[in-house]
């Protein structure tokens, strides 16, 4: 399943850079991050990985990232995989004229059991939803320094 989102966030692109790639930020736009662990490469690099685990329902659900291309303050492109699914996220930042900074998400999840291949059709709408949601957390905390951690 693919898909492609986008959010005008009413800051440079410079701002939305700086706090995109830091990792401190994480937890305040990815709702329901309870930990980060880098495991290899530079922070936040072309090749790094980085363990996260998020709590969603009465579920923690474990993940690796994977810096797989970054070209910054324009693209950089992730995996994220867990068990049973893999997420392929090209992310591009673009300076708009009013000096705002337009996010372009590109997501393909990609099933890699049975019991992920059928939560993909029974609700494709779910996924597109978190996304979104995410990149308006993300809008938020950059525009008006709204966290989504309450710890």
């Amino acid at each position: 399943m693919k898909y492609t989102l986008d959010i005008l966030i009413k800051a440079p692109l410079e701002t939305c850079i700086e706090k995109f790639d830091a990792t401190e930020n994480l937890k305040h736009w990815q709702r329901g991050l309870i930990s980060v662990e880098h495991i290899s490469g530079t922070p936040r690099a072309f090749g790094s990985k980085m363990k996260m685990k998020f709590k969603i329902g009465k579920s923690q659900i474990p993940l690796i990232e994977t810096i797989t291309y970054k070209n910054l303050p324009n693209e950089v492109h992730v995996t994220y995989s867990t068990e049973g699914m893999s997420n392929l996220q090209e992310n591009y930042f673009e300076a708009t004229p009013e000096n705002f900074t337009r996010w372009i998400s590109i997501n393909e999840f990609m099933p890699l059991n049975f019991k992920m291949h059928l939560m993909l059709w029974l609700m494709p709408k779910t996924f597109k939803k978190q996304s979104l949601l995410y990149m308006k957390d993300y809008k938020n905390f950059v525009e008006k320094g709204i966290s989504v951690n309450h710890a």
